[in-house]
């Protein structure tokens, strides 16, 4: 109860009832799923993403959106400028002679100073006619498709929603949509359409992060799912620099008998971050923690699976920028079957995945050790 009165925000969450949510464990379960919905859009689409790249992936996106349009549907995508860097300015003008409302996020500006660098858009979600949105760990390139040559694929897991919790995730789309258009009046989008009230079993929560909030609501989120858990708990996450609440949490909830096991990569496209990451091995391995590596492909699933019930999973990360500098959207899913399906997943990632020991773990070198610590004095950026 202690921990409940620290971390729980002073407005409480809504649960939203009765929705129906499909997962998609892989990506091309994933885009087929999406690129599906936005072929039988009617009215409107918004699509808000931390990374789209100008590939093949990209550029069947962009052909579907065009498709779209022509038959009148509206299109508003965000995009985060950071993220977006290495996407050439073609891909973008082509969207926007296409007739999609285009929004950069956080661009470059002498006004905000060098703060503006360190705010991202971390966010991956689209939304097709106020009536179904695509969540998950998911950027817009061949990657993460599953396209891409197989020593270069993420591994994700995506995910849809139908039903009253759509409403929230498009009050978090127009509110910062609203924000980075300063120079304009809030938008006006058009009244949701019917929505389903009753299309599924699963209780759902939203939990949006921003550098905003007086606390972490995403951190909040995973300490508060941690510290319930009187089982299990597994977690994939590509990025773990967890900080001291959650090896706490992680710690006690070991210690109380619940088995705890993680999933992270083994190869990075970060390679620094997995190196702060495995600094904290010795810690938690000794506590009882589980540690897995996945080296098979490059791991960018964002998950937690708690007592085999509740299910956090969204586009944060276990780390300080997911916690405190990024905007992020996590969904706590309340289902056993979708709990079922995600447990048979994380599961067959764990067949392929390398089990870390604590021997093997202290054998690792004088150079990491010292790297190990040199990287740590820039946790908080990382």
């Amino acid at each position: 109860m202690r921990l409940l009165k620290r971390v729980t925000p002073a407005v409480l969450p809504v649960t939203y009832r009765r929705n129906k949510v499909a997962l998609h464990a892989d990506g091309e379960s994933f885009f087929s799923a999406l690129i599906s919905a936005i072929q039988a859009a009617r009215h409107i689409i918004l699509l808000e993403y931390y990374i789209v790249r100008d590939d093949s992936t990209g550029q069947k996106l962009l052909d579907e959106l065009s498709r779209a349009i022509d038959r009148g549907v509206r299109v508003m995508l965000m995009y985060d400028y950071i993220g977006c860097l290495e996407t050439p300015s073609s891909y973008f003008n082509a969207l926007i002679r296409c007739g999609v409302e285009l929004t950069p996020f956080n661009p470059p500006s002498f006004r905000k100073g060098i703060r503006w660098f360190d705010r991202r858009d971390h966010r991956k979600m689209v939304i097709i006619d106020y009536q179904q949105a695509f969540l998950g760990g998911f950027n817009i390139g061949d990657e993460y498709s599953g396209i891409a040559e197989h020593s270069k694929r993420f591994r994700d897991i995506g995910f849809s929603i139908s039903g009253t919790a759509v409403n929230e995730l498009v009050r978090i789309f127009t509110a910062a949509w609203s924000t980075e258009r300063q120079i304009e009046p809030a938008i006006e989008l058009p009244v949701p359409c019917e929505m389903h009230t009753a299309t599924g079993r699963a209780n759902i929560v939203i939990v949006s992060g921003s550098p905003h909030h007086r606390k972490s609501y995403i951190r909040s989120a995973f300490l508060f799912n941690i510290a319930s858990a009187s089982e299990d708990i597994i977690i994939a996450t590509p990025y773990f620099v967890p900080g001291p609440r959650i090896m706490r949490a992680l710690l006690r909830a070991a210690q109380r008998g619940v088995r705890v096991r993680l999933l992270l990569p083994a190869r990075s496209d970060v390679p620094v971050v997995m190196l702060l990451g495995r600094s904290s091995y010795g810690i938690l391995l000794a506590g009882g923690v589980e540690i897995y590596e996945m080296d098979q492909e490059i791991l960018h699933a964002k998950v937690m699976l708690v007592d085999g019930e509740r299910t956090v999973i969204g586009s944060a990360n276990l780390d300080q920028r997911s916690f405190h500098r990024n905007y992020e959207i996590n969904v706590v899913i309340d289902s056993r079957d979708f709990a079922n399906k995600i447990h048979m997943v994380l599961e067959n990632d764990f067949i392929r995945a390398r089990p870390i020991t604590i021997e093997g773990h202290e054998r690792r070198g004088i150079l990491t050790r010292l790297l190990e610590k040199f990287v740590g004095l820039f946790g908080w950026f990382l």
